[in-house]
């Protein structure tokens, strides 16, 4: 059974030397929706993804999985509950799609299974639902740059987890590809009911894509809600020191939300 709450942040503070760039941070992310954080360069975003995803421990408080304290389960079980797409990853020269994919197993299967050469349908499917099937058995290091990103969403999917992080997913790719990647997370966030977080500089992909935003403001929460209830000309002033117009536009019978700085 899926949690209702499948992942949390209690009071969660991180300092880097002098400076505390998370100053008390609480969230609840929803199953099955999707959240922005949100804010200026250095506004603590990333580094709280950093801190949801297990990678960063914080100096206080705490990470929660399905109500559980993420400091007391093994990696491999966090890994069950919660996938990472990374903003990059290396890319092994000869190494297939389907090989790469395939890592995404190792959580569930364990070195030993990793060693069995047998076809995954977890596998099987990401490759489907990612549209990379075709490219399956083509060397990774040959593919296009948004092309990559599919693969490394199909990595992903293969673990099987029920939240799913995004690490700033539209980075390095042109307009057609950033639509593209934001389209397909969107059509599996709803096909297989996925919770999911991202950190995205966007704000008009924010709020056209994404069902709640998390504005950080130095180190804490300063706004959080639909995007069309908070993303207004004073959000603009607050979060991101500019002025502009935000617009409110129905096309094909969905509300989005239109950023227009000065």
């Amino acid at each position: 059974m899926i949690a209702e709450v499948p992942l949390s942040a209690r009071g969660v503070r991180v300092r880097f030397g002098e400076r505390e760039v998370l100053a008390g941070v609480d969230i609840d992310v929803r199953s099955g929706e999707w959240v922005s954080l949100l804010g200026r360069n250095g506004s603590g975003k990333t580094t709280l993804l950093r801190v949801l995803a297990g990678l960063l421990r914080p100096d206080q408080g705490a990470v929660l999985l399905g109500g559980d304290p993420m400091a007391g389960l093994g990696r491999r079980e966090v890994a069950r509950r919660l996938a990472l797409l990374p903003q990059s990853a290396p890319v092994v020269a000869g190494l297939t799609v389907r090989q790469f994919v395939r890592q995404g197993r190792y959580a569930a299967r364990g070195p030993l299974g990793m060693l069995a050469d047998t076809d995954d349908p977890h596998v099987r499917e990401a490759l489907r639902a990612t549209g990379v099937d075709e490219w399956a058995d083509s060397p990774l290091d040959r593919l296009s740059g948004g092309q990559r990103q599919r693969v490394r969403l199909a990595l992903a999917l293969a673990q099987d987890a029920p939240v799913l992080l995004l690490d700033e997913p539209t980075t390095f790719l042109d307009l057609r590809h950033q639509v593209e990647v934001l389209e397909l997370v969107r059509a599996l966030q709803h096909e297989r009911g996925l919770t999911v977080v991202s950190v995205l500089h966007d704000l008009a992909q924010a709020a056209r894509y994404t069902d709640r935003v998390v504005a950080l403001r130095d180190g804490v929460v300063h706004a959080d809600g639909e995007p069309g209830d908070i993303v207004d000309s004073q959000f603009l002033r607050a979060v991101y020191g500019v002025s502009g117009e935000v617009l409110q536009i129905t096309t094909n019978g969905l509300l989005k939300t239109i950023v227009v700085p000065d």
